[in-house]
């Protein structure tokens, strides 16, 4: 079943440019609407059931079913991202209710320097023309 906008509860990612959802989603299904500036799934058939989009909505306006092999029919998985955890809420076919909460870090914001252990290039590195050349046809 493919993502589905809780229109009630979609803001639209309010005082953004546009929904955050609209932003992530790898299938680029979802758009703004323009009457009501809200997060719309305009091509529902072609949702990969990623769960990006509902793990990057701050308003939990987004519900996904889910594949019938990971959330057997009638359960519901619901994801909710934080700045240092995601949560999952399971609720089985039977109703019972899980929580579980993993974090998304083990270092603190900022404090990576990501090419600290890179050196420069090499002055005397071959062209990439030099490279490539084999690649050429002949």
């Amino acid at each position: 079943m493919p993502a589905i906008v809780d229109q009630g509860t979609c803001d639209g990612c309010a005082g953004r440019a546009a929904p955050e959802c609209v932003h992530i989603c790898p299938a680029d299904i979802i758009r703004t609407d323009s009457a009501t500036g809200k997060a719309d799934v305009f091509e529902p058939e072609t949702c990969w059931e990623c769960f990006a989009c509902a793990k990057a909505c701050p308003r939990d306006a987004i519900r996904i079913r889910g594949a019938r092999d990971i959330v057997p029919g009638g359960a519901e998985l619901a994801p909710r991202r934080g700045i240092s955890s995601i949560a999952w809420t399971v609720r089985t076919r039977n109703g019972s209710v899980m929580a579980f909460e993993f974090p998304l870090r083990t270092t603190a914001w900022g404090s990576i320097e990501p090419y600290a252990n890179l050196r420069p290039p090499e002055s005397d590195a071959a062209p990439m023309r030099e490279l490539c050349s084999e690649l050429e046809p002949k």
